[in-house]
C-alpha cells in the first residue's frame, strides 16, 4: 500500500485562539508540511483545487510547482483538479511545465469540483458540469498523448491541426478520477482504464462502496482487465496515539470546531459525536493497533491501494500532529505495506521519449500549411 498526505489549503479560525493564520504564514505551512512528509517516508503528496472560502488552494500548480523545488522523491498529486472549470489546453500546459520541473513526479486526480460559489466564478452550471467535465478530459488526454489535436469542442473554441507545448516529460502522465457521490466520474474512469480515487471522506463507508464496486463492473464492461484495477481511498481525519484515550481526548476540541463550522455555514452533519466520528467514519483516530484494524477493515469493502491521510494539522497543536505523522509511518504504514498490495503499475516516474524540441522539424508540405 501507497500513503498520501494531501492539504486542502483550508483557512480557518485555529481552535484555540479563534483567529486564522497569516495567509503568508498558512502557505509556508503547506510548504514546510510537503518537506516533512518526504522526510517521514509517504509516497505522495497532494494539493486540492477549490476556488471558494475558506480554501486558499485556487493555484495548485504553483503550490506544487514550489514543493517540486524543495523536495526530490515524493510523487505529487492535485486532489482534485477541477477540469469542469479549466480550459483543456491550459490546465495541460501547466501540468506538462510542472512535470517537467519534478522529473516526472506528477499524478493528477481529476474531478468536476463542487460548490455554488465556485460554478458561479467559472459560469459552470449543475446540467452541464458533468459533460464539461468529460470534454475537457478528452482534449486532456489527447494533447498528452498526440503531438497535434483536432477536436470539435462545445465548452472552448474548437481545435484544428493544435500542436500545444511544451510536449510531456512522462509519457503518459497517470490520471485518477475523484469520485464523491458521482456514477458520472467513476464511469468515466472506468471507460478510460483509469484508476479510481474515492474521496471517502464526508459519509460512512456504505456509499463509496456502493461506487467502487460499480467502478469495477464498469471497468469489466468495458473490457479491461480486472487485475489492473487501481483504487485509492481518503480519510476525514488522522490522530496517532500510544493509546486510544490519548487521541480521542486530542481530537475532540478539533472534532468540536469542524462541528461548530459546519452548523454555521448551513451544511449538513453526519456525525453528531466525536465518538460516532470514530467509529464509522473513515477517520484514523486511535492507537495504531486500532488504525491499523480499521484501514484493514476499509480495505475489505474497498479493495484499495492508496490511502491519503491530512498533511495538516487541522486545529491540532503542530508538534501533537507531528508526533501522530512519525506515529502512522513508524507503527502503522510498516503493517499496511506488509499486508495490503500496491498499484499494479510502477511508482517511479516514467522514462520520457525523446524530446520533439530537440529533434530536427520536418517542413510541412504546402498542401498543410
Amino acid at each position: 500500500m501507497k500513503f498520501l498526505a494531501i492539504t486542502l489549503i483550508v483557512h480557518r479560525p485555529d481552535p484555540a485562539t479563534g483567529t486564522p493564520k497569516p495567509t503568508h504564514d498558512r502557505f509556508r505551512e503547506v510548504l514546510d508540511n510537503a518537506v516533512l512528509a518526504e522526510e517521514l517516508g509517504f509516497d505522495g503528496f497532494g494539493v486540492g483545487e477549490r476556488h471558494e472560502r475558506p480554501f486558499l488552494s485556487s493555484s495548485p500548480t504553483v503550490v506544487l510547482s514550489h514543493v517540486a523545488a524543495l523536495t526530490r522523491r515524493i510523487r505529487l498529486f492535485t486532489a482534485v483538479t477541477t477540469l469542469s472549470l479549466l480550459d483543456p489546453v491550459r490546465a495541460y500546459e501547466d501540468y506538462a511545465t510542472l512535470d517537467h520541473l519534478s522529473d516526472g513526479r506528477l499524478d493528477l486526480i481529476i474531478g468536476k469540483g463542487n460548490g455554488t460559489a465556485q460554478r458561479e466564478l467559472f459560469r459552470v452550471t449543475p446540467e452541464d458540469q458533468w459533460e464539461r467535465n468529460a470534454e475537457s478530459y478528452e482534449v486532456f488526454r489527447r494533447i498528452w498523448r498526440q503531438d497535434r489535436v483536432t477536436a470539435d469542442t462545445r465548452f472552448r473554441p474548437p481545435l484544428t491541426d493544435a500542436e500545444v507545448w511544451p510536449r510531456p516529460y512522462q509519457q503518459p502522465v497517470r490520471v485518477w478520477h475523484g469520485s464523491a457521490t458521482s456514477k458520472e466520474s467513476v464511469d468515466l474512469a472506468a471507460r478510460y482504464g483509469d484508476p479510481l480515487f474515492s474521496a471517502n471522506v464526508t459519509h460512512p463507508v456504505e456509499p463509496y462502496a456502493e461506487l467502487i464496486r460499480h467502478y469495477r463492473e464498469r471497468w469489466e464492461h468495458y473490457g479491461h482487465d480486472p487485475a489492473a484495477i487501481a483504487v485509492g481511498a481518503g480519510s476525514a481525519g488522522l490522530h496517532v496515539a500510544p493509546t486510544s484515550q490519548e487521541a480521542v481526548d486530542a481530537y475532540r476540541p478539533v472534532f468540536e470546531s469542524n462541528l461548530a463550522f459546519q452548523r454555521k455555514a448551513g451544511l449538513p452533519v453526519v456525525f453528531e459525536t466525536l465518538e460516532d466520528f470514530v467509529a464509522r467514519s473513515s477517520a484514523l483516530i486511535g492507537s495504531p493497533e486500532q488504525v491499523i484494524d480499521k484501514v484493514h477493515r476499509y480495505h475489505e469493502q474497498f479493495g484499495h491501494s492508496v490511502l491519503h491521510v491530512s498533511a495538516d494539522a487541522g486545529g491540532l497543536p503542530a508538534g501533537r500532529h507531528r508526533d501522530s505523522l512519525e506515529l502512522f509511518q513508524s507503527a502503522v504504514a510498516p503493517v499496511l505495506r506488509r499486508d495490503l498490495p500496491d498499484p499494479p503499475f510502477p511508482w517511479a516516474p516514467v522514462r520520457p521519449r525523446p524530446d520533439p524540441a530537440t529533434a530536427p522539424r520536418r517542413p510541412r508540405s504546402r498542401s498543410s500549411a
